[in-house]
């Protein structure tokens, strides 16, 4: 326990803080950027507490720091931490609380006119994004589904002049070119792009006044795919231009990059040295304060890696993301290593995207009754349940495959489907189907052939088919009597590290090709949390396997005392 001397060595009064600074100290704030932002200490610097180990090297050991937060408290502990590594740190006494009640300034930052709106397409885990000055928008990367922006344009009652592509999109069908076309709005689209519309081509350097306030800077920042471009907004004042943050698309994500491996093997050694070298010019060109707005990263599997975050600064990414900590070899290694597949459709929605796709058609397909439902079955179309695994198990028309809406839907259908199957959609109300067509026609599958709404009774004139459903704690127990055939259906990556001793691997996405391939007897079929497994089990239902759906949570496996294996049991 420090003395009291020591202890008066490393407090200090707030006007004796105040003193230090003019002198020259740092002023370190550790208090959470929101608290930052509503107000501090003047000439301030921001670290976090939960950053604070990790970015210790952005200060000058040879100045002394005050260390500041709101009350006293979490400078004191930081205090510490700097106090052991060396620096001449003193804790102000009181925070910003009594900084203020002494009637000393407090500088916030400068309050921007601009709107910024962020559409969030949680399925695809991507954002698209609407900026604003009260008059007039631009847009940065909108999904097919055009209405949610034009929505957005009413409620704030502002005009959209400017539509702007980062690129040519491999996970979803841009609504770019129909939003343009509905609005009257420019569509900026990289000059290098071979596209089959008319667009306004913009280069690296070019520079897009919207508005008067608001100026976009284009950057070629190559990397996701060869032709990618993130923008640089700024807004225009009577003070001058200040940066307001940077739309990086599939470059700069937060705490991780686009994949460089969706044009091709041939193609990814260059592309990911690229998105090195990009995600450098974007921390080169933009203040640490500039905010970074990625269009993948939020479960996309364009992002190479994924990240809890969900904002974040060009400061920020310096100090956690790989592509800005490591040096090129190690981020070329390790980014390499961590790919994992990605979905099939992928490879339609470049094509769809060069043309201008038009905006979708939503309306409800024709209706269909139980012996047209069975029709299309036999005829090896799909016929799709939306409802939950739970209650699919617990009864559905035979033939029937279950993507329940509750989960990622559109991502494993799109993944899993012979491109140009016809697909009819079963769901318990007109709204459930609506809500599946709009995420289908977000990845090009414009019109189910059909729908049905009601309930598995009215969907199948033969008796309806279930299937068990069980635990990880059940598997254990049934093993320990009978021999059955455990099948995981999670990607190869997830496998490699632990598994069932004795389970066998048939990724989700090769499911529908390899069902005869899941060994005779009774299968019991997991993945990670249940989703995936009640999608394979609808295929081995299908082909009229005896079977039992795994609906648990992975991590209970072992547990639950079945065997593992792998470098991570």
């Amino acid at each position: 326990m420090a003395t009291e001397e020591e202890q008066q060595m490393r407090e200090v009064s707030v006007d004796t803080a105040a003193e230090m600074i003019e002198g020259g100290a740092y002023a370190l704030d550790v208090r959470e950027r929101e608290e930052f932002a509503g107000g501090h200490v003047p000439g301030a610097v921001n670290i976090p507490m939960g950053q604070f180990t990790g970015r210790l090297d952005e200060l000058d050991r040879d100045r002394p720091v005050v260390v500041i937060c709101r009350s006293g408290n979490r400078s004191d502990a930081m205090t510490d931490v700097l106090r052991a590594a060396g620096f001449d740190a003193v804790n102000m006494v009181g925070g910003t609380l009594e900084w203020i009640e002494a009637g000393r300034p407090v500088e916030h930052p400068r309050a921007s006119a601009l709107t910024v709106r962020v559409i969030e397409t949680p399925s695809l885990g991507d954002r698209s994004y609407l900026v604003h000055d009260g008059r007039v928008a631009l847009v940065v990367d909108p999904q097919r589904d055009i209405d949610r922006v034009l929505d957005v344009l009413e409620a704030d009652g502002v005009r959209l002049t400017h539509v702007f592509e980062t690129h040519i999109h491999n996970d979803y069908v841009t609504g770019g070119f129909a939003l343009a076309q509905a609005t009257g709005a420019a569509y900026h689209v990289n000059a290098e792009d071979e596209v089959s519309f008319q667009r306004t081509p913009v280069r690296d350097g070019d520079v897009v006044e919207v508005g008067e306030r608001m100026r976009v800077r284009v950057l070629a920042t190559p990397g996701h795919t060869f032709t990618h471009l993130s923008y640089a907004l700024a807004e225009r004042s009577g003070a001058g231009e200040t940066a307001v943050g940077v739309f990086t698309g599939g470059s700069l994500l937060y705490g991780a990059t686009g994949r460089p491996d969706l044009l091709g093997p041939d193609h990814t050694d260059a592309l990911v040295r690229h998105q090195h070298a990009s995600a450098r010019k974007l921390a080169d060109a933009l203040p640490d304060d500039a905010a970074v707005f990625p269009t993948h990263g939020f479960g996309s599997f364009c992002s190479a890696s994924q990240s809890e975050a969900t904002s974040s600064t060009i400061g920020e990414e310096k100090h956690s993301n790989p592509v800005l900590t490591q040096d090129e070899e190690t981020y070329v290694r390790e980014l390499l290593d961590g790919l994992a597949a990605y979905p099939a459709y992928y490879a339609h929605m470049a094509p769809l995207n060069t043309v201008g796709p038009e905006a979708p058609d939503l309306s409800l397909p024709e209706l269909a009754d139980a012996t047209e439902l069975r029709r299309r079955i036999e005829a090896g179309e799909w016929v799709v349940d939306l409802r939950s695994r739970t209650a699919f198990a617990a009864g559905h028309a035979p033939g029937s495959l279950n993507f329940g809406l509750d989960g990622a839907f559109s991502t494993y259908l799109g993944w899993l489907i012979e491109w140009g199957t016809p697909v009819t959609l079963l769901g318990e109300t007109a709204d459930q189907v609506a809500e599946a067509q709009r995420e289908l026609v977000r990845i090009g599958i414009d019109r189910p052939a059909a729908h049905a709404t009601g309930g598995p009774e009215d969907w199948s004139d033969q008796p309806l088919r279930s299937f068990e459903t069980a635990t990880f704690a059940d598997l254990a127990a049934v093993r320990h009597h009978r021999e059955v055939v455990v099948l995981d259906v999670r990607r190869e990556d997830e496998h490699d590290k632990v598994w069932i001793e004795g389970a066998v691997n048939i990724p989700i996405h090769e499911i529908p090709q390899r069902v005869a391939e899941v060994p005779e007897g009774e299968v019991w079929v997991h993945c990670a949390a249940g989703y995936r497994a009640s999608v394979a089990a609808s295929f081995l239902a299908a082909a009229g396997r005896h079977l039992v759906a795994v609906d648990d949570e992975f991590d209970n496996a072992a547990p639950a005392g079945l065997p593992m294996v792998g470098p991570e049991a």
